[in-house]
């Protein structure tokens, strides 16, 4: 196995990823690691992947891999993942914000400090304080509250892992930006941060748009769902769709006994509102339950199928 292995998505990025892949290659041989570079050309419409090329027809440590189209950022850390054969994992973004001079030092809290996950924390940036800066501080605190991981910064490209993390997450979606969270749900609980540079974008502009701020929090509600209840649908579906039946039922008890009992010549039942909440709480609730009886069902099958355990090591 090797040392370590770069992995770096990008999109567009062909003025800066000369310059990026010498500065890399210049601090890994200064450590004498056994190493390997990875670019993920992410559907670049620019000569981005002719550049890769030629890097790597004159280093066989440089790998490359070429997206039909974009397909986003996500899945480009995901094939790179699959083939990355380092004992180490650095992610960084092509744009030169991120600092190749701080791989030693996640490196190091790696192997010897035995993290599971190091993500690096931009403490001062030089991004858009109002499309950037502000909206990172709300997702990260969301992220924070959700997850109970104390990270300031979950969506920094710059992050170090232990192989065996890789192995374990799926990363998809969007996900990219709580892979922390993703990694915690797996079981990596030892996660740590590290204050690094952050660098003025240099070359072209930014691939991220506004709507990335509305994808950001549906993905973070979405992860954390799946964490609380993606093994245990029943105790979260089960749970409301009975709670609001039980509503309805009351309501029905009462209304009988309002009709029976206490107001025998008064308006029909179907007259009054109590009647319709009534109807629809047990309707509701009844959904709600088969919902989470259907999501038992599928989880059961899915689990007859696959493994619902990860082995970290066998002696």
């Amino acid at each position: 196995m090797l040392d370590l292995s770069v992995v770096i998505p990008l999109l567009n990025e062909e003025d800066s990823i000369n310059e990026l892949y010498q500065w890399i290659k210049r601090v890994v041989n200064t450590e004498n690691y056994q190493y390997e570079i990875i670019f993920i050309d992410d559907g670049s419409n620019d000569s981005s992947w002719d550049r890769i090329s030629k890097i790597q027809d004159n280093d066989s440590s440089v790998k490359g891999i070429r997206f039909l189209k974009n397909y986003g950022k996500s899945q480009a850390l995901h094939a790179g993942f699959e083939i990355c054969k380092g004992k180490v994992v650095i992610t960084m973004d092509a744009d030169l914000q991120d600092n190749p001079e701080e791989i030693p030092d996640l490196y190091k809290m790696i192997v010897e400090e035995k993290y599971d996950l190091v993500s690096g924390w931009k403490k001062k940036r030089f991004d858009s304080v109002l499309w950037k800066n502000t909206p990172s501080k709300f997702f990260n605190a969301a992220a924070r509250f959700t997850s109970g991981i104390k990270l300031n910064d979950f969506n920094c490209g710059l992050k170090a892992y232990h192989h065996h993390v890789i192995e374990n997450i799926n990363v998809y979606g969007e996900m990219h930006r709580y892979i922390p969270i993703l990694a915690k749900n797996q079981g990596f609980t030892n996660i740590g941060e590290k204050e690094v540079k952050h660098q003025a974008r240099k070359y072209g502009t930014t691939k991220f748009g506004a709507e990335r701020f509305v994808n950001g929090f549906l993905d973070l509600i979405t992860i954390w769902f799946i964490s609380k209840f993606g093994k245990r649908p029943m105790h979260f579906f089960g749970l409301v769709g009975s709670l609001i039946f039980m509503i309805g039922f009351f309501f029905i008890v009462y209304l009988g006994i309002d009709k029976l009992y206490l107001n025998i010549t008064g308006r029909l039942i179907t007259d009054r509102p109590q009647f319709f909440i009534a109807l629809t709480c047990m309707v509701l609730g009844t959904q709600f339950f088969l919902a989470g009886f259907l999501g038992e069902i599928l989880l059961s099958n899915k689990s007859k199928k696959s493994k619902r355990y990860k082995i970290l090591e066998t002696i």
